[in-house]
C-alpha cells in the first residue's frame, strides 16, 4: 500500500512493479494454453519472461528502500524458476555434454542461499516476515517462509545438481522448461492473492499458500501426463 510520505521515484517504482506483475499475470495463459513451441507461445513467453524480470528487480529496490527483507528474499527464488526456465531453453545439449555457464551457477546459489536464509527467518524472526504467522507450543512461526524457503532451496539445488550430471533423457528440457514456467505463474498467482485477499482476510497462511497447494500437485499431474507421453513405444511382438 503506498503511503503519502512516500517519495515519488519509491511510487513510480510501485507502479512499474504493479504493471510488470499485471502483465505478466494476464500473459502466461497465453503462453501456457498456446502450441509449445509456436510463434504465439514464444513471443508470449518471452514476453512474460521480461516482465517478471522487471518484478523482481523493482521488488528487490522496493525491498531495500522501504525496507522489506521478506519481499527481496521472496523476489529471488520466485524470479529464479522463470530465469532456470528460460534459460534450459538454450542448454538443450546438456545431455550430449553441454554445461552450463558461470551466471547459470551464480543464479542457482544465489537462489540457495537466500532460500535458506527466508527459511532459517521463518523460524528465528517470524514476525519481521510479516505474513503467514502460526503458533506452535506457543512459539511463531511464519509458515510462509518455511515454506518458500524450501522451495527456493529444492529448485536452486536442483538446478545444481543437474548440472553436474548428465541427462537421461533428450526430453528433460521439456520437463524443465514448462515447470519452472508454471512454477513461476504460482508465484504471481501468489502475489495477486496476496494483494488482493489480504483486504479481506488479514495476512492469513493460506492467502499466500493456496497457489502452491493446488499448483505443486498439477505440476505433478502434468509432468507424470508427459512422461507417459514421451516414454519409448514398446513394439508389439512378432507372431512367431
Amino acid at each position: 500500500m503506498i503511503h503519502s510520505n512516500w517519495a515519488l521515484w519509491l511510487r513510480i517504482l510501485l507502479y512499474l512493479h504493479i504493471a510488470c506483475g499485471a502483465v505478466a499475470f494476464l500473459c502466461a495463459p497465453i503462453a501456457l494454453l498456446t502450441a509449445k513451441g509456436g510463434r504465439t507461445h514464444r513471443r508470449w513467453g518471452k514476453i512474460y519472461f521480461w516482465v517478471m524480470t522487471g518484478v523482481a528487480i523493482t521488488a528487490i529496490i522496493l525491498s531495500a528502500a522501504l525496507p522489506i527483507l521478506f519481499l527481496a528474499m521472496v523476489a529471488v527464488f520466485s524470479f529464479y524458476s522463470a530465469f532456470a526456465a528460460y534459460r534450459i531453453l538454450f542448454l538443450k545439449d546438456m545431455y550430449k555434454g553441454q554445461r552450463p555457464k558461470a551466471f547459470d551457477w551464480a543464479a542457482a546459489i544465489i537462489t540457495v542461499v537466500s532460500s535458506f536464509f527466508l527459511f532459517l527467518c521463518g523460524f528465528l524472526q517470524p514476525r519481521l516476515m510479516h505474513v503467514g504467522l502460526i503458533f506452535i507450543a506457543g512459539h511463531a512461526i511464519s509458515i510462509v517462509s518455511v515454506v518458500f524457503g524450501i522451495i527456493g532451496m529444492r529448485m536452486g539445488i536442483g538446478s545444481m545438481l543437474r548440472f553436474t550430471r548428465t541427462p537421461g533423457t533428450k526430453m528433460f528440457w521439456w520437463f524443465d522448461h514448462m515447470q519452472g514456467m508454471i512454477a513461476s505463474y504460482i508465484a504471481a498467482m501468489t502475489a495477486f492473492s496476496a494483494v488482493n485477499l489480504t483486504h479481506w482476510f488479514g495476512p492469513a497462511w493460506w492467502v499466500w499458500l493456496w497457489p502452491t497447494i493446488v499448483g505443486v500437485p498439477a505440476i505433478a499431474i502434468w509432468t507424470r501426463y508427459y512422461e507417459k507421453k514421451f516414454a519409448p513405444k514398446s513394439r508389439p511382438a512378432s507372431a512367431a
